[in-house]
């Protein structure tokens, strides 16, 4: 064979090579493969994990909020609850010194006298309405429905002409602080009338008279 054709055969050969070369090689993994479609899935997974953990604590961090506000609401609303009740002894010792007082004796009373009991009646007020400014008002039921969140039955009274369960008489006031009652108003609530309309609110009948309240007030 002349130098000519082995000159023309060697390009064909080292093609040959190239290509055997080429073919003994591992193929790479093209776009689109299981190990690509693994990894989608793994970052869709971590993601939706983060994004429910973050919104975990944006509620939690909500709740905290709410919380805090209310707390420090009712701290402010509620703070002087103790010391508003021991100042209602105090006023209804005043209340009860006035009441032993007879009319008789408040009519003949010297100029002295009467300016003592104006002296009372006028601390007696000026109390109240410092316990007002701070929240607390005076509850005065007497012709009410008897509410249990508010009243505290002491004794029944018999009266066909008054709605059952009406608050006729009122022993002792009660008061409340915000929303809250600070003491239940001791009252006397009737039996024997007509029953008033049903009013779906959480109320509950008067239960048995607190004999132990009664001795109490």
């Amino acid at each position: 064979m002349s130098d000519q054709a082995k000159n023309e055969r060697a390009p064909d050969e080292n093609a040959l090579n190239e290509m055997e070369k080429t073919a003994s090689e591992p193929a790479a993994e093209m776009p689109g493969s299981d190990g690509d479609y693994e990894v989608v899935v793994r970052l869709v997974k971590e993601n939706e994990e983060l994004k429910d953990r973050a919104l975990r604590v944006a509620a939690e961090m909500e709740n905290l909020r709410r919380r805090t506000a209310r707390d420090v609401h009712d701290a402010r609303s509620y703070a002087v609850s103790n010391f508003a009740r021991d100042m209602l002894s105090v006023s209804d010792n005043l209340r009860r010194a006035m009441d032993a007082i007879p009319d008789e004796a408040k009519a003949a009373g010297d100029a002295g006298f009467k300016a003592l009991i104006e002296g009372v009646e006028i601390t007696e007020r000026a109390m109240l309405t410092a316990l007002e400014r701070h929240g607390v008002k005076k509850l005065a039921p007497e012709g009410e429905k008897f509410d249990p969140n508010f009243h505290q039955a002491m004794f029944e009274v018999p009266n066909p002409d008054v709605p059952a369960n009406t608050v006729v008489q009122v022993v002792q006031p009660g008061y409340s602080i915000g929303e809250r009652v600070l003491r239940p108003a001791m009252v006397g609530v009737s039996k024997g009338g007509p029953k008033q309309a049903a009013v779906n609110d959480g109320t509950v009948e008067p239960g048995p008279v607190n004999e132990q309240a009664e001795r109490d007030a």
